[in-house]
């Protein structure tokens, strides 16, 4: 199977939102230029909102006060149990606090190189812009960041930088500041201007006369389908990082909204780039169901080593510091501990498969405090990590403030999304995407505490000044139930319930998403190569086939159903991991996260082809079992030299 014979190449495709002239007065630009939407006429419009993490929270919150009418859905109990809860270690923000050389233009560059420069750039400086914005705002709010001696907010270092910009409340940072939206929000809904939908999850987008909206959703309790209707449909649904089955995200975190959008039209960009974060727990057994994510603020503090010797199997106290090979901090000394996401990932992939990993699975290595709580006191450790160390010793048994903690890399978030131009519309007109689930900002690797930063830049200051320029064409066709494209929506999700229901095969839905998840991480994972793709790509369609014939879905749609929910939410992600191994194979070059192992330098590094694969890949929906189409957005570099990356 070669890998022309996969895919289509249809016309290239281009931001045409994004605006020209000096990257410093880009976004002011816009935001001139952009229609504005009239007090009065605000009360008229509707907007739907999918999703109420960071992003979603944020933007139904912004937007509510701004006087739209919003409705907004969730399939959790509460807004407050977004997945935004788990980001722990902290915020970017370019305020130079410590005068140690940050700025605007810093964050910006760093942020590009931190993607492997295949990222915008338009978009990346906006993103660099606003985060001084977010840090007043969060304040104003409440947010409790930690704070020197002098009362002053403090700031701490994390991978792929060497200053300190990094805004944090212990471990606790995403939990903190989701509460700060979520109060936000809940003002709005006090206020009537917000309307919330809790336990409801999106089955289906409703496209009429080629624009969004609206949605068909189901509620989780009752089984009833609804059908909800808006002027604009914004996805704040997060990532797809289960589609591994193991990975750091919430059990319930899934692409069913943004797959469906992609199936009505919105084209999927970058699918295959995945970040896989350094600092989880090990694996522990063959029954797990999800990871923990160990923040990597602790790494500015904790050394991370392995056993020179193969297999030694010693206690770590026990091994002397001759024996130690601190190998972050002996490959790149520049960073030592502090290098990107995927370097530190994939350094500690090599040193297990040498035969130097620790654990009982040999598949870990060391995060080891003893030398910073010989330096600063275990007080000091315990007041800036506390709360992460009291988790690991939950989960694990062992005590880190004692041993040194064992950690492995892990799936943990989705660089790709939805295809969206310079206001965070989709190829879908009404269909705009935020946070996590567009694929804007971060090219092929996020750099550590950037996901909390565009989503609530997304959230709060993007979203609400691009969307007028949408609305101010609104109020659209009245719509209601009996238009032919509503019935039809409604339909494919009825239809689509009824067949998972009625199969009654021999599977249960979680063998069939532990099986896609293994193939992907075994072949779609950290390091990847033809041979391996072309075989999971394969396999997958096997699979899929198979989980439409042989999965078993016990109960009614009338109910409390969640074996009915998972089901739905695998079978988008088969489709899915399919179109992210055909992106990973079509993508011939080792870039951010995405280690093809035909395309390394001499000793191993990651090498680009920028005159090849400078682009963004944004997929158009072929059809069930038919080729996806290839439409390529050349990526264009006035600011930021294009050079393979180097943290040594």
């Amino acid at each position: 199977m070669s890998v022309n014979d996969l895919y289509i190449v249809g016309d290239p495709i281009r931001d045409e939102k994004a605006p020209e002239g000096p990257i410093n007065e880009r976004w002011d630009k816009r935001r001139f230029s952009a229609r504005l939407v009239n007090p009065a006429n605000r009360r008229k419009l509707s907007v739907i909102m999918v999703g109420t993490g960071l992003a979603g929270a944020s933007a139904a919150a912004t937007l509510g006060e701004a006087g739209y009418n919003v409705v907004s859905f969730c399939y959790q109990d509460s807004p407050r149990r977004a997945h935004s809860i788990a980001a722990q270690g902290g915020i970017n923000a370019a305020k130079n606090y410590r005068n140690d050389g940050d700025s605007i233009y810093r964050l910006f560059y760093d942020t590009v190189k931190g993607g492997d420069f295949r990222s915008r750039e338009s978009n990346v400086y906006r993103l660099a812009q606003t985060s001084v914005e977010i840090i007043d705002q969060c304040v104003a709010q409440g947010v409790p960041f930690a704070r020197e001696y002098g009362g002053l907010l403090d700031n701490r270092s994390f991978g792929g930088v060497q200053v300190s910009r990094t805004f944090y409340a212990r471990g606790q940072t995403g939990q903190q500041l989701l509460l700060g939206a979520y109060q936000a929000l809940e003002r709005q809904v006090a206020a009537g201007t917000v309307e919330m939908h809790t336990r409801h999850e999106m089955l289906e987008l409703i496209v009429v006369d080629g624009r969004a909206r609206g949605i068909i959703v189901r509620d989780m309790v009752t089984g009833e389908i609804e059908t909800h209707f808006a002027d604009a449909v914004v996805l704040a649904t997060g990532g797809y990082g289960n589609v591994f089955f193991l990975s750091t995200n919430a059990m319930g975190s899934n692409v069913t909204a943004t797959w469906r959008a992609h199936r009505k039209g919105a084209l999927f960009a970058n699918p295959c780039y995945t970040q896989i974060h350094p600092t989880c727990i090990p694996v522990s057994g063959d029954y797990q169901s999800k990871l923990t994510l160990m923040s990597e603020s602790l790494r500015n503090d904790g050394r991370i080593w392995v056993p020179k010797k193969h297999g030694d199997t010693r206690d770590p106290r026990q091994i002397p510091e001759d024996e130690r090979d601190y190998y972050l901090e002996r490959i790149y000394p520049s960073f030592g501990n502090l290098v990107p996401r995927d370097i530190a990932s994939r350094a500690a992939k090599n040193v297990c498969d040498e035969g130097r990993g620790v654990g009982p699975s040999g598949l870990g290595v060391y995060l080891d405090f003893a030398d910073a709580i010989g330096r600063m006191g275990r007080d000091v450790v315990k007041a800036k990590y506390g709360n992460l160390f009291d988790m690991y010793q939950r989960i694990t048994g062992e005590d880190p403030y004692e041993v040194p903690m064992r950690i492995y890399p892990a799936v943990h978030y989705t660089m790709g999304g939805l295809w969206v131009d310079y206001d965070l519309q989709s190829t879908i007109p009404g269909l705009f995407v935020t946070g996590e689930a567009n694929f804007s900002d971060h090219g092929a690797n996020r750099l550590g505490a950037s996901a909390l930063m565009q989503g609530l830049a997304d959230g709060y200051f993007v979203l609400p000044n691009t969307i007028n320029d949408y609305l101010a064409d609104a109020p659209f066709e009245t719509l209601d139930e009996s238009h032919p494209e509503v019935v039809a929506a409604k339909e494919q999700v009825t239809s689509r319930i009824d067949k998972l229901l009625s199969i009654q095969g021999s599977r249960t839905v979680d063998s069939f998403h532990r099986e896609l998840g293994s193939l992907m991480w075994e072949y779609c994972g950290m390091e990847r190569n033809e041979e391996g793709l072309t075989k999971a790509i394969e396999r997958i369609r096997e699979l899929r086939a198979e989980f439409w014939r042989d999965v078993k879905v016990l109960g009614t749609n009338d109910e409390l159903n969640q074996a009915l929910e998972k089901a739905g939410r695998v079978a988008d992600f088969l489709e899915l991991g399919e179109l992210m191994c055909i992106d990973a194979l079509h993508r011939r070059e080792s870039c951010g996260g995405h280690f093809r192992s035909e395309s390394q330098t001499e000793d191993g590094e990651a090498l680009r082809h920028d005159d090849e694969f400078a682009y963004v890949a944004a997929w158009e929906f072929g059809g069930v079992d038919s080729k996806p189409v290839l439409h390529k957005e050349n990526l264009e570099y006035e600011y930021v030299e294009m050079k393979q990356r180097s943290y040594k």
